[in-house]
């Protein structure tokens, strides 16, 4: 599997596999077969109420903890240093783990103002040893930029959308410059539409992959960290299988072509405590 080093020099792997949506009841065979196909890097969330159910497919796996990266994040109702403190406990416990890899805070959430007091609790999470690295997810620049002056560690990992129809480009640049990796949610867009555009489908026939893997082939080599679902074993095996082939400049700058600034998502700066 492909790593990346951190800005605080810990290793994670390139492809993950994401549980967003996933019933708890459903995710712990996703997960299993995730874990069986070479997956060693998890994405949960305390919104997705199912880190119980990740945390027993990892016991159950019986695969060595330091081969596994485990991510979850704190929720938009738990900003807050106390808050965080008490959301991270339920986290841990419900995973059934020491220590969590890579802990992120989940949205900005602008109109309660509390991020930067959220990500001091990352900060004393991290110091303390129970966090490996600390992030942010579906943060803009001026969120980013408002961390680097209120806070002391730059968050290792931005997790933002981003899919060939929002490439995200500007939002790249800057956590390139700043060290921070971009991982991109929803990377194969929703509904499909991105897996039928022509151009992507000739590069798959060219090189012999489906959709899917040159779209995440692309992320790959646009420097990006990826999580992509899915619940289906045939597609999970395929979504990590994009290590034995590269696009050339060409079908690259083809799929940037694509680019058309949509969302599925929220917008960072109208996401509330309520909404989604």
């Amino acid at each position: 599997m492909d790593e990346v080093q951190l800005n605080n020099q810990i290793t994670m792997p390139r492809l993950g596999f994401g549980v967003y949506k996933v019933p708890n009841e459903d995710v712990q065979e996703a997960v299993s077969t995730a874990l069986k196909n070479g997956y060693r890097a998890l994405d949960t969330a305390q919104f997705y109420q199912n880190e119980a159910g990740v945390g027993e497919a990892i016991k159950q796996a019986n695969i060595p903890r330091e081969e596994l990266f485990i991510t979850t994040k704190v929720w938009n109702s738990h900003h807050g240093y106390d808050r965080t403190m008490e959301a991270f406990e339920e986290s841990l416990e419900k995973l059934q783990l020491d220590y969590v890899d890579l802990y992120l805070i989940h949205w900005p959430v602008p109109e309660q103002d509390k991020f930067v007091e959220t990500y001091r609790a990352l900060e004393d999470l991290y110091k303390s040893g129970k966090v490996k690295a600390i992030g942010v997810s579906n943060f803009h620049i001026h969120h980013l930029e408002r961390l680097q002056k209120e806070t002391d560690i730059t968050p290792v990992v931005n997790q933002v959308e981003c899919h060939p129809y929002l490439q995200q480009q500007e939002l790249k640049d800057y956590c390139k410059r700043n060290e921070i990796f971009l991982e991109s949610w929803s990377p194969l867009f929703r509904g499909g539409a991105v897996l039928q555009e022509q151009t992507i489908q000739d590069i798959a026939q060219k090189h012999q992959k489906t959709a899917a893997q040159v779209i995440l082939r692309w992320h790959v080599q646009e420097n990006s960290l990826i999580i992509p679902k899915s619940v289906t074993p045939s597609r999970i095996k395929e979504n990590i299988n994009i290590f034995d082939f590269k696009l050339s400049s060409a079908e690259m700058d083809t799929i940037q072509k694509l680019d058309q600034n949509i969302r599925v998502g929220k917008d960072p700066d109208e996401m509330n405590v309520t909404s989604l």
